[in-house]
């Protein structure tokens, strides 16, 4: 066992909602096995379920062996907890996919591959659940939890309450089959504790009902809270929609500039939960933040470990050497080694042109002020050239007539003019 306990590790972290009574007792006792549900409605996953997975991570690290049960059965239903509508279904071929897709990222934190006695597992419900008949389920399942007890569930609750657009009989048997689920486990895999978010509290203490009705045996839940901005909303949203944690939907880059903009208060609670920097080092880093903010100490830090830790040393050393681009004096080997998605987000929002190929071969001072409109004349241009004023992929432009050819692209489409010390202008040659 290691030495470090799980739940004080994840007490100072900020990572506890609710323990049942028992629970602190089970992990006493010595390995335990535990397990967190996924949905995998996507072949990624995102920063939301960061979290559940940071849990499974200390519990390995605590010497306990954590299972990673993909729902596919339960995501061709969809859980009503914390939603107000129904989801769509998915098919088998698209879950078995989002699985393995999923059991890749996890693999960059949990051992799955060595011999250690707790070595992380991933199990899918659709195993077990797509023979199980209707009949043999209502009669062997369904008998030992009342609708009064279903009833008496938040999640139930709110939806009979007028949320949404009401509740069907598939998803008000969504606690029994992650029950089911939680039982399944108990028997095949000796998994006393399920994990999870506050918000499955509901559907958590269903599986361990179940397990004292028809086993007699003991289970327990833990959950952590649902994390927040500061200001209450949902966390892990841009605008452009979900953090992922898969380079193809969100760019290391851009992974990265996420955490970098988190705020001063959310950085003091995401540093705990989101990476595995010990006590000592947190507190010294919030310290040194508090001294000067301005600095952002915090982030920064915060930023590289996830960054690292999802992505590699090798994707968050580029990543902030595309943040320089813009906000230091990166020079322009940096900008020609960038790919074009990257360069395509490190320049969102500036103003854009585009002008065709065969005009290449013309001065900067004819690109600049006829070609595109980034000076209103060439005179004004020329004189801000001779004021040293004027970038070509960050390099200073000393000579007013200097021709820009094909060797001054980057990525072979682009040129990046900056005027004055704020001011980019990106060029698209097609």
């Amino acid at each position: 066992m290691a030495n470090k306990d799980f739940i004080k590790e994840l007490e100072w972290r900020g990572m506890i909602h609710t323990i049942m009574p028992g629970a602190e007792e089970q992990l006493e006792k010595g390995m335990t096995t535990a397990y967190l549900g996924i949905d995998p409605t996507a072949d990624s996953l995102h920063i939301g379920h960061l979290v559940g997975v940071m849990i499974l991570k200390h519990f390995q690290m605590c010497g306990h062996r954590p299972l990673a049960l993909v729902g596919g059965a339960t995501g061709m239903i969809g859980d009503p907890s914390g939603k107000s509508q129904e989801r769509n279904l998915l098919d088998e071929a698209t879950l078995r996919h989002n699985q393995e897709a999923i059991k890749r990222q996890l693999s960059k934190l949990l051992d799955f591959e060595s011999d250690a006695p707790n070595a992380a597992k991933m199990v899918n419900n659709y195993d077990w659940m797509k023979d199980f008949t209707f009949l043999d389920f209502i009669r062997d399942i369904g008998k030992l939890i009342t609708v009064n007890y279903m009833m008496a569930k938040d999640s139930v609750k709110k939806r009979f309450n007028g949320e949404g657009d009401g509740m069907s009989f598939t998803e008000f048997t969504y606690q029994l089959v992650q029950g089911y689920d939680f039982l399944h486990l108990y028997q095949t895999e000796n998994c006393r504790i399920q994990l999870g978010g506050s918000d499955q509290w509901g559907n958590i203490t269903t599986g361990t009902e179940l397990i004292r009705r028809k086993l007699d045996g003991e289970a327990y839940a833990i959950t952590c809270p649902l994390i927040t901005k500061a200001d209450g909303t949902k966390f892990g949203k841009t605008e452009s929609g979900n953090v992922w944690l898969d380079a193809r939907y969100t760019s290391p880059y851009k992974f990265y500039q996420f955490w970098l903009n988190v705020g001063d208060d959310d950085a003091k609670r995401y540093i705990k939960i989101f990476t595995l920097l010990d006590r000592e080092t947190v507190e010294k880093l919030i310290a040194e933040h508090e001294t000067a903010p301005h600095l952002r100490v915090l982030q920064k830090r915060l930023a590289e470990e996830i960054t690292t830790m999802i992505h590699s040393r090798q994707e968050y050393e580029k990543a902030v050497e595309a943040s320089q681009i813009l906000f230091g004096g990166a020079t322009s080997e940096a900008l020609h080694r960038l790919d074009e998605q990257t360069l395509l987000q490190v320049f969102e929002g500036v103003p854009q042109f585009t002008v065709a190929r065969e005009e290449l071969g013309v001065s900067i001072v004819d690109l600049c002020a006829y070609k595109t409109q980034i000076f209103p004349s060439k005179g004004e241009c020329r004189k801000m050239i001779q004021g040293g004023g004027v970038a070509l992929n960050k390099e200073k432009v000393a000579d007013p007539m200097r021709s820009v050819t094909e060797e001054d692209l980057i990525a072979g489409k682009y040129l990046l003019v900056q005027r004055g010390k704020k001011n980019y202008y990106l060029i698209t040659v097609e």
